[in-house]
């Protein structure tokens, strides 16, 4: 069965909010859409990833993520719906490369397609935005985007940036790329991005900002690329505060 049609699917709307360039984006950035284009690697906003991500992940992170494992294990106790792994990765890509991006489950069992999780195929969690679906924990953790906690890990791997596009999955990754958004494979993933600050407004999934941040990447200078980056990382954690994650 072909998996590649949203509809057939049944894939949430919220899953894949991502539009095409429009022609206006593709004049505007011809440069970041040529051919061949590879963009260098930027060893200082390497560095940064490794001192504020490492530290987020020590002191931040890992105290949460304890807490919120405790908590799962409480709600097993006594709601066996509730029980099973804390912990979970999906294929995604990031600069072109599948990598696994980790995240905390936030549905109960019986929602999950096992044969698709065996495979850390995204699908196998899709029921995520079904709130009747979520765990008492889990539903918290949405809400205030603490599944994306296990990512600062990738951030000291490699595997991903405090701030860039955010990975796709396989699937939506094709998808995006078919439509005409290259961002994802010339850039390194990011917990947040430029656009995914957007979360909850009209503007979110609009290339606009991803195309932005990768002319940013691609020609400022290291102390205004990593200005930005810290802005992103100021309004997601104003974002992150709201507690008001789908």
């Amino acid at each position: 069965m072909k998996m590649t049609d949203a509809a057939a699917d049944n894939e949430p709307k919220e899953a894949f909010p991502y539009k095409p360039p429009s022609t206006e984006q593709l004049k505007r950035y011809a440069d970041i859409f040529e051919p061949n284009l590879v963009l260098r690697k930027r060893i200082l906003k390497r560095c940064f990833d490794i001192i504020l991500g490492g530290s987020i992940f020590l002191f931040v992170s890992i105290p949460l993520l304890s807490l919120l494992y405790v908590a799962y294990k409480i709600e097993g106790v006594f709601d066996k719906k509730s029980r099973g792994n804390v912990f979970y990765y999906y294929n995604a890509i990031s600069r072109g490369k599948v990598i696994k991006k980790f995240k905390i489950r936030v549905i109960q069992r019986g929602f999950i397609e096992l044969e698709l999780e065996k495979a850390h195929d995204w699908r196998a969690h899709k029921a995520e935005w079904n709130k009747s679906a979520r765990t008492r924990v889990g539903q918290f953790a949405k809400s205030y985007y603490l599944d994306e906690l296990p990512q600062f890990f990738s951030v000291v791997m490699g595997d991903m940036s405090l701030v860039g596009p955010r990975p796709l999955s396989t699937l939506h990754y094709n998808r995006d790329l078919k439509q005409g958004n290259v961002t994802r494979t010339l850039l390194t993933g990011g917990v947040l991005g430029l656009g995914h600050i957007r979360k909850g407004t009209a503007q979110m999934g609009d290339p606009e900002f991803e195309l932005e941040y990768a002319e940013m990447y691609k020609g400022a200078t290291t102390f205004r690329l990593l200005a930005l980056d810290l802005w992103v990382i100021k309004m997601g954690i104003r974002l992150m505060l709201k507690g008001q994650g789908l």
